[in-house]
């Protein structure tokens, strides 16, 4: 695997493969660490070994191909065991500042309560944050606002945003998937010129509201595709207003990476796709091999690592191939 150390003038994020749920680290050019969900706990797999620490093993193999020797912050998008389970057996192996979510699982989800049940005691031993919409998290040397929590999103456009989106005439309407999906934390962090998006598990409407009638985030340079590449987050209107370089799936061989959402992606103009896996899931049209971290069933564990200046330009590799492509800082659309 490749392996490098945090710049002293660049934004790293590793994208860590954990099978379709989530774990995105972040380092920041201050040497600040913000950690976004820690994949799955112990599970066991249908026809396979049980999964003991795995994801927590992964993190923290990104942690030292980073530098790092502690997690400043941790965010923890919704109370899914994908996104949440891997944090108590995280916290027994490297420091944790402070843990930042949205308060407690609200309403019934039996997807969230035995994550939850695991991770409150952990989380009540650190400091915590509980922003809203519109709130920034203190990263020092950018800009990293929180653009939905709790059920909740923007009730203003971001700075450099609230154009009218002339995607959202042909706007779909999504039926709720009846989980805390809509109730992840996103955020939008902007370094220099660069921006990078990330929005959980919102689907659907709530995905929609950021992006119609008007463009509450503004154009990205990278956003990481919501709720895994899943069919409901296949929300063309919110590609239209981000217009970003690049997307990141953080899908599974089977978890996400639905093939309507990777159709929708994949024709993107001027928008290169990035999957930690290869769908295997029927039907399914992925992006051109270079740009797939892992094409097994779940025995690789290769990273998706992006570098940002902050003129705005960054590039991307392949931890698998060693593929690299680099991106120039994005040009503003020409508006009358």
């Amino acid at each position: 695997m490749l392996a490098g150390s945090a710049s002293a003038r660049d934004l790293e994020i590793f994208f860590i493969d954990v099978e379709g749920g989530q774990a995105t680290l972040i380092v920041t050019p201050a040497g600040q660490t913000l950690l976004i969900d820690a994949g799955y706990g112990p599970r066991g797999r249908a026809g396979g070994p049980d999964i003991v620490g795995r994801d927590p093993a992964r993190i923290l193999a990104a942690a030292r191909a980073a530098g790092i020797s502690r997690i400043d912050y941790l965010l923890i998008t919704h109370f899914h065991n994908d996104h949440v389970g891997g944090v108590a057996g995280l916290a027994e192996k490297i420091p944790i500042g402070t843990f930042i979510d949205y308060g407690s699982p609200l309403g019934i989800d039996r997807m969230a309560t035995n994550g939850f049940r695991a991770y409150e005691p952990v989380r009540a031993a650190h400091d915590r944050l509980e922003p809203k919409p519109g709130d920034r998290l203190p990263l020092k040397g950018m800009e990293v606002h929180v653009v939905s929590a709790a059920g909740e999103l923007l009730s203003t456009p971001l700075p450099g945003a609230g154009e009218p989106n002339p995607a959202c005439d042909s706007l779909e309407h999504h039926v709720e998937d009846g989980t805390e999906n809509f109730r992840s934390i996103g955020i939008r962090l902007q370094f220099g010129a660069f921006r990078f998006v990330g929005l959980g598990d919102l689907s659907g409407n709530k995905l929609a509201g950021l992006a119609c009638p008007l463009n509450l985030l503004g154009e990205a340079s990278a956003y990481l595709v919501a709720h895994h590449g899943n069919y409901d987050s296949n929300v063309p209107a919110l590609l239209t207003a981000l217009r970003p370089q690049v997307a990141i799936m953080n899908n599974g061989a089977f978890k996400g990476g639905a093939p309507d959402s990777l159709a929708t992606l994949l024709a993107q103009p001027d928008m290169d796709l990035w999957q930690l896996h290869a769908s295997l899931n029927p039907r399914s049209r992925n992006a051109p091999d270079a740009f797939i971290a892992n094409v097994d069933e779940g025995t690789t564990a290769y990273w998706i690592k992006l570098t940002a200046k902050e003129d705005g330009s960054f590039e991307v590799v392949n931890d698998r191939t060693g593929f690299v492509r680099k991106y120039g800082p994005r040009e503003e659309k020409n508006r009358p």
